[in-house]
């Protein structure tokens, strides 16, 4: 009866948010009664602290800084945050990569829809950023911005552009590079590919996760998670 009753609550809420908030009409989660009765429904929707998962991942949340394309900081809080599954095959990547001496460290994970709106407004090539009609993958709380460190020193593998470039050297497949850059860049690959992920096109370093499409776009911000 319980979980009826949440049932009511969730989506009772979400047709209120798709008709009065959003102009496309989406489905957003933007109340936190909204997303908490969601996770009781189905545990998988929590949006889990990555750090506090994996905990020897490095973290670089570029958005809660000027240090992006945006210049300007997006997020309060210097946090990355994902649905759990998505959690739980990441701390698989990291395991694999550590028997390399390697690890991950993260630049993005879930992102406010919100955060979403304010870049397509910002960016001048839109091609590198999502359309707020459709959301986004980080939306989801199912796209991760990341790259490959040494485990040692804490250095980043050279990979073939800086991270939130729009060079077309970012594409996943960009041949012209030298060997070790492309080798880098396709471990990264093969290990999140391996682990339930699939690389963008134009970005060699977001990667979503194969079951984004049974979570909801959400627009929380970090501080209220």
């Amino acid at each position: 009866m319980r979980k009826i009753i949440l049932l009511f609550v969730f989506f009772g809420c979400l047709n209120t948010q798709a008709q009065q908030n959003n102009p496309f009409g989406l489905l957003i989660i933007n109340d936190l009664q909204a997303y908490k009765a969601s996770i009781l429904i189905d545990k998988n929707k929590e949006l889990v602290e990555i750090k506090k998962f994996i905990p020897n991942l490095k973290l670089d949340i570029r958005y809660a800084s000027k240090n992006n394309f945006a210049k300007q900081a997006v997020y309060k809080q210097a946090k990355a945050f994902a649905r759990l599954p998505v959690v739980e095959s990441l701390s698989k990547v990291q395991n694999e990569l550590n028997k390399l001496g390697l690890g991950l460290k993260i630049f993005d994970g879930y992102r406010p829809y919100s955060v979403t709106v304010k870049f397509f407004d910002i960016a001048t090539d839109k091609s590198f950023v999502a359309n707020p009609k459709d959301g986004s993958r980080h939306n989801r709380g199912c796209a991760i911005d990341l790259t490959l460190i040494n485990l040692r020193t804490g250095k980043e593998l050279e990979m073939p552009t800086p991270y939130d470039s729009f060079a077309p050297e970012a594409a996943a497949d960009f041949k012209d590079l030298r060997q070790l850059v492309i080798q880098n860049r396709d471990l990264l690959r093969s290990t999140m590919e391996k682990n339930g992920f699939k690389v963008l096109t134009n970005e060699w370093w977001h990667f979503d996760f194969n079951g984004y499409k049974s979570f909801e776009i959400m627009d929380i911000p970090f501080e209220n998670l």
